[in-house]
């Protein structure tokens, strides 16, 4: 059922998302530095779009383009080639496009330490030119949203890890742009926070905001994009819905558990499907519609439990690094 499940998901997700408006559309983008022999082509011919609502992982190695591919979307670097919208508007040629975008860098550059959480947010909004009494208002609304109205008057130095990390996110939302660029949004954060933060990643693609994500935790791009985009030495290597790709890479063996003994009579069903039995274990090769046909054999034993082999995110990543010939689209 899940496989059944996580098919539908994925082409709901490609239906909705031509619904959508584009809000990043990125193509070509070529950029190089140095001259002649000594001339190094960091991005080469990169292409991405994200939609309204969805949130893309974008990852890579260090050293494959990524952080170059992101300041050329975020206006820091003209790329030699190729062009970048955001919500229609080129950031090298229109400065407002610049405000449909919002940022939070990894590490401690998002915030001034010795303001409290209020006047972080007033500052910076004023400095992305929301008028002074919006920016205030805006503030005290994504305070209480993300659980911090109690902490407003706290300079951010005095402020938990996971806390300072919601407030970073919060200021980068406080003009509402439409594209949100997120580099390592939950490293360094313990369970608990790293819950929140997630948690409030999905409310904000929920809202409608298209989130771009960086990251070397793949767990967490596993679990919170729903396209992937992967790069190495510059080039995009693959670019689909996660759950399709994670499925591409998945085996096709069942292990199916059952409460109770098998009679013969099943077992050589089983066997007659090529499956195998292990006491209350059965191992199965086959289709997803042939599943359910073994089904059919075990009843009316009461099933425990029903598993694919599945990949994940991370074992996709390492097989498309160690051997990028094997990318399979569909």
């Amino acid at each position: 059922m899940q496989l059944v499940n996580d098919l539908v998901s994925t082409q709901n997700l490609d239906n909705t998302a031509g619904q959508r408006a584009i809000v990043l559309s990125a193509q070509g983008l070529v950029k190089g530095y140095g001259r002649g022999k000594r001339r190094f082509e960091a991005v080469q011919g990169v292409s991405l779009t994200l939609h309204q609502g969805s949130v893309l992982a974008f990852l890579g190695p260090n050293g494959a383009g990524k952080t170059t591919t992101i300041k050329m979307i975020a206006g820091l670097v003209r790329p030699d080639a190729g062009w970048v919208e955001i919500a229609g508007q080129n950031p090298h040629r229109q400065v407002a496009a610049l405000r449909q975008v919002g940022a939070v860098l990894e590490g401690n550059r998002n915030l001034y330490w010795r303001l409290t959480a209020e006047e972080n947010l007033e500052y910076f909004g004023v400095l992305r030119r929301v008028p002074r009494r919006l920016a205030q208002r805006r503030g005290a609304e994504l305070l209480a949203q993300f659980g911090l109205a109690d902490k407003r008057q706290t300079p951010v130095q005095k402020l938990s890890r996971g806390m300072q990390q919601k407030l970073a996110i919060a200021v980068s939302l406080i003009h509402d742009p439409q594209l949100l660029l997120l580099d390592e949004p939950t490293l360094g954060l313990d369970v608990e926070a790293s819950q929140t933060v997630k948690a409030l990643v999905k409310e904000i693609a929920a809202e409608g905001r298209a989130v771009l994500l960086t990251t070397h935790q793949l767990d967490v791009a596993e679990e919170l994009s729903d396209r992937v985009a992967i790069i190495r030495q510059g080039r995009i290597i693959t670019e689909e819905p996660t759950q399709a790709l994670i499925r591409q890479f998945s085996g096709s063996t069942y292990r199916l558990e059952v409460d109770g003994l098998l009679t013969p009579a099943q077992q050589q069903a089983i066997a007659a499907f090529g499956g195998t039995v292990n006491g209350s274990i059965v191992h199965f090769s086959g289709s997803p519609t042939s599943l359910y046909d073994l089904l059919n054999v075990l009843r009316p034993l009461p099933l425990v439990s029903v598993a694919r082999d599945r990949a994940d995110l991370t074992q996709v990543f390492l097989k498309l690094m160690q051997d990028p010939a094997d990318i399979r689209h569909d």
